[in-house]
């Protein structure tokens, strides 16, 4: 069978945040797709992108003090960072800002016009005459004019789920300067989509779309609305790329940011001499397949093979679509500290738990996964450490102190072996179907299988009668080929395990192919522990080392996140929450607090110890404010500080409340402190 030409692409994460472990599950399920298939022989390249154009991103730029290009850049450094942490193999790793971008912007909508698929319209459109720019949807918030829910967005209403025009918002604040905006008329240019309803409804049908998202896309079709008409252009000023024949025109975000796709993979063939052509052309005898999540489902299925197909472009063999990722059951959350970023994350735990777990858990579907972090523990000691590296742990001693580190010459049970090379094609068929969840369980019934032999041979009993000591030599080659066997099963979800099992092996590289042929007569390596235990106290270390790191990002743009995309494909900070009523508010007991002590804490980057002076009443407050002052600046100091929290269990001990600090981060945070005459104790009005 010739080997598969497979291209392979996740969505672009926005350049205006951090990578958190939510964005992880769709750059893990993919990395481990495309490892399995060039596991398997195929030619499969895997690229990416960060998507940098956007609204939010200009004015970020702007608050910062700092060029756009200078903030993609720092961003861009950070994600590519991370997603290497997590073991994430990416073929070529792009930006949005590129000549080969600009490029295929400009070929695919100049093919679109030129065939009468854009239609220049003059439109009104809300405009912020203080900030002197016209708002995107989602720069406008307001009620609702359905259900009259206050602080929705522009386009369409969190609380009953309604979409509108920014216009029919009432009482519409900017986002930006927080004045009313005025209507104005500006011109902008639309794709026409419903030009494509014939090809669109076949491609739907077609299988390459899950049918939970093909049938909601449907829907569209059959709404009194059709399939409605694409403002693919933004006035200036925008950060993007302008649009061919204008003056202050540019394409919309997610006009291009899709176009990625295509400009990281035509930069890896320019500097490796790959054939764009045999992977685009119409006629391609190769596979391109797209990883997103469920809630930008839309533009990947509607929009994105449309554009691609007005330009003589082919499109996906398959997007497949996933759920999101709650933690504890719940979404995550900054206020309960699971709002975990990549980096948290990295600095505490080994990647390749959280690897597995996603895998243990997730399906062909859209169903969201649960990160419960008591299960996560529990999971990856049986299943990792109890199981398949105490295969190799517990018979490795045998071959390394009683045979010179050499194998038997025989499998002492070649049947029960077979099984294990006989559950290749059905594993590899739960791989290629993405049913990873169920090729875990799978792989972990053939670990349960090699313990059991083992317990039955006992090895260690074995080998106190001389007479024996071949049986041990045989019984732990077995063991060993057993695990070899598993450990190739599981290289495309735990790589470095992979790697440090190839250096004990000793036989060169692991291999699908290699399960086949077992083990024998061959020298391994002295053993060494292969991975370790989760303890819970790494888990608190790197919550608490979260919930620091969290506090420090936080800025005063969060009205800019989240703006012009979407949770998967625009990574941001969280928005503005939802406003409360006054009675929420007026639970908060605020209080001015003397720091009448304060200490580094031992073994945390960013926390100080802070004991307050409530007036009679002393409180223990761990504070993420060590970057920006010495502790021993601190003592004597007024701050506020929120007195009716919930003390919270930490590593270092008991927090009995929060002092509120504002600013950017780093260096620049501010803790509040109140002006001359107030008191310890004092309510905070």
């Amino acid at each position: 069978m010739q080997p598969r030409k497979i291209l392979i692409t996740s969505a672009l994460p926005y350049a205006n945040g951090p990578i958190h472990i939510g964005h992880m599950v769709e750059y893990i399920q993919t990395d481990i797709w495309a490892r399995f298939q060039r596991l398997r022989g195929n030619e499969c390249y895997y690229v990416c992108a960060d998507d940098t154009h956007g609204t939010p991103i200009m004015l970020r730029a702007q608050q910062e003090g700092i060029t756009p290009e200078q903030l993609i850049a720092r961003i861009g450094a950070e994600h590519q960072r991370d997603f290497a942490g997590f073991r994430v193999g990416f073929d070529n790793y792009y930006t949005t800002h590129s000549d080969e971008n600009r490029h295929f912007a400009e070929f695919i909508y100049k093919a679109a016009r030129d065939n009468g698929h854009i239609e220049k319209r003059t439109i009104r459109q809300a405009y912020d005459a203080q900030a002197k720019m016209f708002l995107p949807d989602r720069f406008i918030k307001g009620e609702c004019p359905r259900c009259g829910a206050a602080d929705q967005y522009g386009d369409n209403c969190e609380a009953c789920g309604a979409t509108y025009s920014p216009t029919d918002l009432k009482n519409a604040v900017s986002a930006i300067s927080g004045t009313t905006p005025i209507e104005k008329e500006t011109d902008h240019y639309f794709f026409k989509l419903g030009h494509f309803e014939t090809f669109l409804r076949e491609f739907l049908a077609s299988g390459a779309v899950q049918k939970e998202i093909a049938n909601k896309q449907m829907e569209w079709f059959e709404s009194d609305q059709g399939l409605s008409d694409w403002d693919v252009s933004r006035d200036a000023p925008y950060w993007g790329f302008k649009i061919p024949d204008t003056d202050d025109k540019y394409f919309y975000v997610w006009l291009d940011a899709p176009i990625g796709y295509l400009a990281s993979f035509k930069n890896l063939c320019d500097r490796t001499g790959l054939d764009f052509d045999s992977f685009w052309k119409p006629d391609s005898t190769a596979e391109v397949y797209h990883f997103i999540g469920k809630d930008i489902a839309y533009f990947h299925t509607l929009f994105w093979p449309a554009l691609l197909h007005g330009a003589g472009f082919r499109t996906p063999s398959a997007v497949h679509c996933h759920g999101f990722l709650t933690v504890n059951g719940a979404k995550m959350s900054k206020s309960r500290g699971t709002f975990i970023q990549a980096e948290s994350y990295l600095k505490h735990l080994n990647p390749e738990w959280l690897r597995y777990y996603f895998a243990s858990k997730l399906s062909n579907g859209v169903d969201d996964i649960d990160l419960n972090l008591e299960d996560f523990v529990a999971r990856v000691n049986s299943d990792l450490v109890g199981k398949v590296v105490n295969i190799a742990s517990r018979c490795a001693g045998f071959i390394n102190k009683r045979f010179d580190n050499k194998l038997a010459d025989t499998l002492p049970d070649p049947t029960l072996y077979q099984e294990f090379s006989d559950a290749s094609e059905r594993i590899a068929e739960l791989y290629e179907t993405r049913r990873y969840g169920q090729a875990m369980r799978e792989i972990m019934g053939l670990a349960d299988k090699a313990n059991q032999y083992v317990d039955e041979q006992k090895p260690w009993v074995l080998a106190k009668d001389p007479d024996r000591l071949a049986e041990v030599q045989n019984v732990c080659t077995q063991g060993i080929n057993m695990f070899r066997a598993i450990v190739s099963y599981l290289k495309p979800v735990l790589p470095q395990l992979a790697v440090d099992a190839e250096s004990f092996l000793n036989a060169g590289e692991l291999t699908w192919a290699s399960v086949a042929t077992p083990l024998i007569s061959s020298e391994i390596a002295t053993f060494k522990a292969l991975m370790t235990r989760v303890e819970p106290a790494m888990i608190e270390a790197m919550l608490e080392d979260n919930a620091s790191a969290t506090l420090s990002n936080q800025t005063d743009n969060r009205s800019l996140s989240e703006v012009e995309g979407n949770s998967t494909q625009h990574l941001t900070d969280d928005p503005i929450s939802p406003t409360i009523d006054y009675d929420d508010f007026a639970k908060i007991d605020l209080r001015i607090a003397k720091i009448v002590k304060a200490e580094h804490v031992k073994g945390a980057d960013k926390l100080v110890q802070l004991t307050l002076d409530l007036g009679g009443e002393t409180r223990n407050v761990f504070a993420g404010i060590k970057s920006a002052y010495d502790p021993v600046d601190l003592e004597g100091r007024y701050t506020v500080m929120v007195a009716n929290l919930a003390p919270r269990k930490m590593r270092f001990g008991v927090s009995e409340g929060m002092v509120l600090a504002a600013g950017p981060g780093g260096k620049d945070l501010f803790i509040l402190t109140p002006d001359k005459g107030a008191e310890p104790g004092m309510r905070v009005k």
